[in-house]
C-alpha cells in the first residue's frame, strides 16, 4: 500500500472534486485507471484555478502531454501594449501592438479604457467600436468629451485576463468647431482682374480653410483649399472666373481645425461686369432763350452719353454718389475753354481730379483770344453728371475771355475722345479712342 500513498495528493484533490466517496482496490487500479485520473487532475485543477481566481486573474494551467501521463503547466497573459492614438473631431482612433501569453498563444480580446491621468485619475470604458471586448487590434472611441485623455489596452484570454498596459500618451481632443471664416473679395469682377480675382479673410489660426466660388444657379464652381497663419490670416491664389456668368459671384468658406471639427460658412459677394462701356452720343446743344443757333453763346452745352452709368468718382474726384445726379457750378468754379482750333476743354476748382477730355466742336466758333467761360450765380458754367440718364453736361457760363466768331454756323458732327481713367461703376475702364457724334450745333 506505500505505492498508493505515494498519489494521496492527488486522491485528496480528486476528493475535494466530489471523489472521495469512490473506492478503489489494488486489483482494480489499472495503468488505465491511472491515466484516466491525470486527466482528469488537470480539469480539476484548471476548476480549481477559475474558482478561486476568477476572470481577472493572468496565469492558467495547460496540458503538456496527450500521453497517459499528461502532465500540466501554468501559462500567463502578458499585459497589454501602450496604444497609440490619433483624433479626429470628437473620435479618437486607438491602435496597439497585439498581445500572446507567455507560451505564445493569441489572446481573444481586449478592454479599451481612457483615463484623465497618465497616472491614476478617473478611468472610464471607451466607447464606439472599442467598447466591451474588442477582438482586432484598432477600434475608434467615438463622442469623446473636450480633454485631455490617456488610453489604455487589457488582453484577455477566454476567461483569463491579462494585466492593464501602459497608457497612451496624452490625447488632446477639441470639440469645438471654429468660427466662420471672414471672406474679402472685391465689389466687382471686371474686366480688369476677371482672370486673377484676389480674394483673402481671416480664420482660426492653423485651420484649413475650403473656399467655393460659384456663379448665379451653381452653373460654375471653383475650389480652392488654403491654411491659415499664425495670425489667422489666409489668402487664396488670384482666381480665373472668366468662365462664370456674368451677375453675382459668391464665395464660401469653411474652416476645419486640427481636431477634424468644421464650422459653420462665411460668405461674400461680388458682381461679375465685364461689359466696357462706351461713348454712345456727343451732341452740341443752343442755350434757351435769345440764344441764336449757329453762334456760341453763353448757356449753349454740350452732352456726352454713355452706354452705362459711369463710376462718378472717376469723373471728378469730389464725387462720391453713384446713385444721384452730381453737380459743380459754384461761383467761378468750372472754366470751359474752347482754343483756336476749335477744341472744348474744361477745368474745375471743385475737383482735385477731374476727367473729361476733350470735344472737337466740328465748327468754327472761335474768332480771336482763348475762348473762357466761367460766371458767379446763375451766369456760372455748370458741369453735370446724371447717372440716370447716363449724360455728362458742359454748360457754359459768362464769356470771361476771347472773341467768339460772328458767323452763323451749320451742322456739323463734334467728336469727344476721352481721357484715361474713366470707368463703369464696376471699373471696366472707357476707350479713349475718339468717338463722332451726329450731326449738330450750338
Amino acid at each position: 500500500m506505500s505505492r498508493h500513498r505515494k498519489t494521496t495528493p492527488r486522491r485528496e484533490v480528486l476528493r475535494a472534486a466530489s471523489f472521495s466517496r469512490w473506492s478503489f482496490s489494488r486489483a482494480s487500479f489499472d495503468a488505465a485507471s491511472f491515466s484516466a485520473w491525470n486527466r482528469a487532475l488537470v480539469v480539476v485543477v484548471g476548476v480549481a484555478l477559475v474558482s478561486w481566481a476568477g476572470p481577472a486573474a493572468s496565469a492558467f494551467w495547460s496540458t503538456m502531454s496527450s500521453g497517459n501521463y499528461a502532465a500540466a503547466k501554468a501559462d500567463t497573459v502578458a499585459g497589454g501594449a501602450t496604444p497609440t492614438t490619433a483624433v479626429s473631431g470628437g473620435s479618437v482612433t486607438v491602435s496597439w501592438a497585439a498581445t500572446t501569453t507567455s507560451a505564445g498563444r493569441p489572446v481573444t480580446g481586449y478592454s479599451i479604457a481612457r483615463s484623465t491621468a497618465a497616472v491614476g485619475g478617473t478611468k472610464v470604458q471607451a466607447a464606439g467600436s472599442c467598447a466591451g471586448t474588442v477582438s482586432g487590434v484598432t477600434c475608434t472611441d467615438t463622442n469623446v468629451p473636450t480633454g485631455t485623455w490617456y488610453y489604455s489596452v487589457t488582453p484577455s484570454l477566454s476567461l483569463w485576463q491579462g494585466t492593464e498596459g501602459s497608457r497612451s500618451a496624452a490625447t488632446a481632443v477639441d470639440t469645438t468647431p471654429p468660427v466662420a471664416p471672414v471672406v474679402t473679395a472685391p465689389a466687382y469682377v471686371n474686366s480688369n482682374n476677371v482672370t486673377s480675382v484676389p480674394v483673402s479673410g481671416t480664420a482660426e489660426a492653423g485651420s484649413s480653410v475650403a473656399l467655393t466660388v460659384t456663379d448665379t444657379g451653381a452653373a460654375h464652381t471653383l475650389t480652392q483649399t488654403v491654411t491659415a497663419n499664425g495670425s489667422g490670416n489666409w489668402t487664396a491664389s488670384p482666381l480665373n472666373l472668366s468662365a462664370f456668368a456674368a451677375g453675382t459671384i459668391t464665395y464660401s468658406a469653411r474652416a476645419t481645425d486640427g481636431f477634424g471639427n468644421t464650422g459653420p460658412a462665411g460668405t461674400a459677394t461680388s458682381t461679375k461686369d465685364v461689359s466696357v462701356p462706351t461713348v454712345s452720343g456727343v451732341t452740341l446743344n443752343n442755350g434757351p432763350g435769345s440764344n441764336k443757333a449757329g453762334k456760341i453763346e453763353p448757356a449753349d452745352f454740350v452732352t456726352l452719353t454713355f452706354s452705362e452709368a459711369l463710376s462718378a468718382n472717376t469723373i471728378c474726384s469730389a464725387w462720391t454718389d453713384n446713385a444721384t445726379t452730381q453737380t459743380q457750378n459754384g461761383d467761378n468754379q468750372v472754366t470751359v475753354a474752347i482754343s483756336s482750333t476749335n477744341v472744348l476743354t474744361v477745368t474745375s476748382t471743385g475737383c482735385p481730379v477731374l476727367r473729361i477730355g476733350n470735344v472737337a466742336l466740328g465748327n468754327n466758333y472761335y474768332s480771336s483770344g482763348t475762348l473762357t467761360y466761367k460766371g458767379t450765380g446763375p451766369n456760372a458754367s455748370v458741369l453735370q453728371w446724371n447717372p440716370t440718364a447716363k449724360t455728362l453736361t458742359v454748360t457754359l457760363g459768362a464769356l470771361a475771355t476771347g472773341s467768339p466768331s460772328s458767323g452763323t454756323m451749320q451742322t456739323a458732327a463734334a467728336s469727344f475722345t476721352p481721357v484715361s481713367g474713366l470707368t463703369d461703376i464696376a471699373g471696366n475702364g472707357l476707350s479713349t479712342t475718339a468717338t463722332q457724334g451726329t450731326a449738330s450745333r450750338f
